[in-house]
């Protein structure tokens, strides 16, 4: 009874979801930092953001 106990139990789940949760979240940040390189996003950025300051 005691073992069937133990096998049923969730050690460890929670340790696994932060860790595919750290590892989607680097790979998004990779992503966004591959995006905000390219020239075309830089430019229209800084242009919104130009507007937005009213210069």
């Amino acid at each position: 009874m005691d073992r069937v106990r133990r096998l049923r139990k969730d050690h460890g789940s929670a340790t696994t979801e932060y860790a595919l949760v750290t590892l989607a979240a680097a790979g998004f940040a990779g992503l966004l930092v591959a995006i905000l390189k390219s020239p075309e996003v830089r430019d229209w950025l800084v242009g919104l953001i130009g507007s937005a300051l009213g210069q």
